[in-house]
């Protein structure tokens, strides 16, 4: 009786560490990638960073950043489930398991890399130079002993590190560019298309120079390889069929899906 006792407790420890185990795995039950709510692909965006992501009339996210991670969840069979976000967080929210992944137009970098994996590129644009009609700001070295706006979080802010000292911090890209337009500093540094938007807005702001190229992915967990190989299938079925082109300039009015030459 003692020895059949004891093979039962032996066998409750083994099946309790396979479970361990088994929740412990980046994949489910079946092989799939495994997934903060079964069935459901939870994704997070900036909610502030337009025409990428923003909040409509009737409070609802929209944007090329929220049609890409819905288009990625049909390709995957899974419910969409996008979240407002605050960008400066978004790495640190993945890297801690919060979500499954951000479509946040993060740019890929080497220190990003350090925290969560990236995606192939859904994107690429660059970082541009914008100021009021009236500055005489002209090109990069004007920058020097200026205010230069950023979004907090972002790539930009080193960017604007290599032309001044002087560098205020804002929440959202539209957000310092509003400021600009109203005259509380002398430039902002961010995406190339955001700027634009905010032209197209009546913003009194000018794009003067680009300074370079970025890629733009979507950032998932390290510990989510199974996950990270299924969006970059989706992804390369959505650059296939042409989805993604679709999407590109049904939101941002041209298609930014190709790398530039």
């Amino acid at each position: 009786m003692k020895d059949f006792k004891k093979k039962i407790s032996i066998l409750t420890v083994i099946f309790s560490m396979m479970v361990l185990a088994a929740c412990g795995s980046s994949e489910s039950s079946d092989g799939g990638p495994e997934l903060k709510k079964e069935g459901e692909f939870n994704f997070i965006v900036s909610g502030e960073f337009p025409p990428f992501s923003s909040v409509d009339k009737n409070g609802e996210l929209t944007g090329y950043d929220v049609a890409v991670g819905k288009a990625i969840a049909d390709e995957l069979g899974l419910k969409a489930v996008p979240e407002k976000f605050k960008f400066h967080g978004a790495v640190s929210a993945i890297k801690a398991d919060r979500f499954d992944a951000a479509v946040a137009s993060h740019t890929i970098t080497e220190d990003r890399k350090q925290a969560v994996n990236f995606s192939e590129p859904y994107y690429y644009s660059g970082p541009v130079i914008f100021t009021r009609p009236d500055s005489d700001i002209k090109t990069k070295e004007d920058l020097k002993g200026k205010e230069v706006a950023v979004s907090k979080g972002s790539t930009y802010e080193k960017s604007a590190q290599d032309f001044t000292d002087q560098i205020k911090n804002y929440d959202s890209d539209a957000t310092a560019l509003r400021a600009l337009s109203e005259g509380k500093h002398d430039a902002v540094i961010t995406d190339a298309i955001t700027g634009k938007q905010a032209i197209e807005k009546g913003f009194k702001i000018v794009e003067k120079e680009q300074l370079g190229t970025s890629e733009q992915a979507i950032a998932v967990k390290k510990e989510d390889k199974e996950l990270l190989k299924a969006i970059n299938k989706a992804l390369k079925k959505l650059k296939d069929s042409g989805e993604l082109k679709k999407l590109s300039e049904k939101y941002v009015g041209a298609d930014i899906t190709k790398k530039p030459e």
